[in-house]
């Protein structure tokens, strides 16, 4: 970069701009098993990522009849907190409940 009384506003924004790069989305995925009550499900579904009921209630049924549904798509952190904070909630229940990470 040069001296910076040879740029005029418009380009050093423009330059900024071009620094900042959009995280990497990750999906967030549950998978079926014979031993997690769809109750359950729904009920982190609508407390961990604040789904409507009537929308937890069709990602369970995904989860349920297709062996996963997709939960939502977010960064990284984001996502793998709510993975650990749905893993926890499911031991402490004692659930084999699986919910996985994807590359968006």
């Amino acid at each position: 970069m040069g001296d910076p009384k040879e740029y005029n506003d418009s380009e050093l924004l423009e330059e900024i701009r071009e620094e900042v790069k959009e995280p990497d989305m990750w999906k967030v995925v549950l998978l079926n098993d014979d031993y997690t009550p769809r109750d359950f499900v729904v009920e982190i579904l609508v407390s961990v990522f604040h789904k409507p009921p009537i929308e937890a209630t069709k990602i369970m049924l995904d989860v349920h009849n297709k062996g996963r549904g997709m939960v939502g798509i977010y960064p990284y952190d984001i996502g793998n907190t709510k993975v650990t904070q749905v893993t926890l909630l499911a031991r402490e229940r004692e659930f084999p409940l699986k919910i996985i990470l994807e590359k968006a």
